[in-house]
This record gives C-alpha cells, structure tokens and sequence, in this order.
C-alpha cells in the first residue's frame, strides 16, 4: 500500500480490538498494542499483501524503572516492497514473560537473546535463550536504569594465579593533591626536581 494513511486504516479496521493505538510520525506508523495480541499482529502484517512488513530490523526495550509497566518492548519492520516502516510496541510488568517471534521471524533469535541479556526480559518458547553478550556467571542486566555503571564484578588476568579471576568491584582511591598550575610554567614538582637536580650538579 503506497498511502500511510489508507495504510493505518486497512490495520485499525481488520485488526479492530488488537490496537490500542495507531500514529503516524516521522514517515512511520507506531502501533501500540497487548502483549498478548503480538503474534496475531505480526502474523497478518507480514503476509497481508497489501503490507508484506517481511524483515524484522530489530527488537529492543525502554527501560522506565519508576513505572509499574517497567518495560517498553519495540519491534522495527520493515516492508521492502512497499518501502514502509512499522514500530510495534507494548508495555510489560518487570518479570512477565513474553512471546517468542522466532516462529514467525527465525531472525528474533539472537535479537531476543540480546534484550533478554542485557534487560533481562524473559522470552517464551524461544530456541535457546540464553546470554549473548556477557561472560558466564555474569551478574545483572547492563542496560537496566538501575544497574551500577562500574557493575558488580570486574574480571582481569592474575600473575599470582596464572588465570583469569572475576573479583567484586573495588573502587578504593586515596585523596590526592592536584596541582592545577599551567604547565607552561610547569607544576611545583617538577619545578622542586629540576632545582634539585642542579644542586647536585
């Protein structure tokens, strides 16, 4: 379909009570809807001929740490015959579990895998979920609002143990004398050496 507008109409009238809510912003059509509704509005955008939205670009999530509804889970489609963009979205409680899109899009795989990782949504008749981008044991979701931005452990290679070791963070830093002097002049250290130096020669 070549209109957006004739567009968004054909979605709201056959899909009826599956939309909350429909807008056309930025060349695109947002569609909000019910978590439980995403497999019936992905199957019948994908194989409607007048849609044909046959790529999943990406899947991701806002964080709103302070709501009930915590999460925004976002799907981007794109339909290449048509040149049309849709943005899905839905809303969901922190530790709901939500549908897989693998069935329909086997690309949602690693694309889940990385919003399950790094927010820590849980996917439900995914393949193989399990983390994509951090290290084994890792502890937390980094893109959470509410995850420390040094995390909870750091990993580094040990001499003593010949191994590599994952320790808590320790932040430990002892008060230290800045000397905010220009350095054309050169710093009160320097100058302290340097005058020292002479006297010895």
């Amino acid at each position: 379909m070549s209109n957006l507008l004739d567009l968004e109409k054909k979605i709201n009238s056959e899909l009826t009570t599956k939309i909350k809510k429909s807008e056309i912003k930025h060349s695109q059509i947002f569609l909000e809807i019910d978590k439980e509704n995403l497999i019936d509005v992905t199957q019948f955008i994908k194989t409607h001929k007048d849609m044909r939205f046959r790529q999943l670009i990406d899947i991701t999530v806002v964080d709103y740490p302070e709501q009930a509804q915590r999460f925004k889970i976002v799907y981007l489609f794109l339909s290449h015959e048509f040149n049309q963009r849709i943005i899905l979205s839905y809303l969901i409680n922190e530790n709901e579990v939500i549908s897989s899109l693998t069935s329909i899009f086997p690309s949602a795989n690693w694309m889940e895998r990385e919003v399950f990782d790094m927010y820590g949504v849980n996917f439900k008749n995914h393949p193989d979920l399990r983390r994509i981008l951090t290290d084994y044991g890792f502890e937390g979701h980094p893109l959470r609002k509410d995850f420390p931005l040094t995390g909870h452990s750091e990993v580094r290679y040990s001499e003593e143990d010949s191994k590599v070791v994952s320790e808590p963070v320790k932040l430990e830093q002892n008060y230290r004398n800045f000397d905010y002097k220009s350095p054309w002049e050169g710093t009160k250290y320097i100058k302290e050496q340097t005058e020292n130096n002479d006297k010895k020669n």
